[in-house]
C-alpha cells in the first residue's frame, strides 16, 4: 500500500465496517478496538475488490513494507537517497538490515538488492518513454555511478540496450499513429 489511492480505499473500507484507525501507512492499519473474524473477513473481501491484499502473517507483512519502501524510494521520489540502501530501508522500517535482508531473501527468494535493481529498471524505462530526460541524466538521476553501469544492468535484467529498448517502444508508438 503505497499510494494515496490505495489508502483511501482502505480508510473508506474500515469506515464502512464502523472500525476507528489510528493509522494507515505502508501496509500496516493500526485500529482502536478489536476487530471480530466477520469484520477481518468483510474487510478482505472488500479489498480484494480493488486488488488489495489483507495479510496476516508477520513474515508477509514484513515483506509487504520492504517492497513499499523500495517502490516508493525508486518510483515516487524526486531524489534517490544519497545513503547505502540498506541503511535507508532499516532506519524507514525500524529493523536491522540484516534481519530484514534475510527475511526478504528466504520469502521472496531474491535479495534485497536485486529487488532495488529490478525496481530502478523499471523506472529507467518508465524515464526512457517519457523522453525527458537523456541516458545520463537518467543514470544521474537513479544513483549509478555511470551511464555504463546503468547500461550494464539494463541488459542483464532486460536483455536488451537503453536504446535500442527506446528504438522499439519508438517504432511501436510511431506505428501505431499509422493508423
Amino acid at each position: 500500500m503505497v499510494s494515496l489511492r490505495c489508502k483511501m480505499v482502505v480508510k473508506q473500507e474500515l469506515q464502512k465496517l464502523g472500525l476507528h484507525y489510528v493509522n494507515v501507512d505502508l501496509g500496516t492499519i493500526e485500529i482502536l478496538e478489536n476487530i471480530t473474524d466477520l469484520q477481518r473477513e468483510h474487510l478482505r473481501n472488500n479489498l480484494k475488490a480493488y486488488g488489495l491484499v489483507l495479510l496476516g502473517d508477520k513474515r508477509k507483512i514484513m515483506i509487504e513494507k520492504i517492497k513499499a519502501v523500495i517502490i516508493e524510494m525508486v518510483h515516487y521520489s524526486d531524489e534517490l537517497p544519497k545513503v547505502n540502501y540498506s541503511d535507508y530501508i532499516a532506519e524507514k522500517l525500524g529493523y536491522d538490515y540484516t534481519y530484514l535482508a534475510n527475511t526478504f531473501s528466504e520469502v521472496k527468494g531474491i535479495t534485497i538488492q536485486q529487488f532495488i535493481i529490478i525496481n530502478k529498471i523499471e523506472r529507467v524505462k518508465e524515464l526512457l518513454l517519457y523522453n525527458e530526460l537523456n541516458l545520463t541524466e537518467i543514470s544521474y538521476k537513479l544513483n549509478y555511478s555511470s551511464v555504463a553501469h546503468l547500461s550494464n544492468q539494463f541488459k542483464k535484467i532486460t536483455g536488451l540496450t537503453p536504446s535500442y529498448y527506446k528504438k522499439l517502444k519508438k517504432k511501436r508508438f510511431g506505428n501505431l499513429e499509422d493508423l
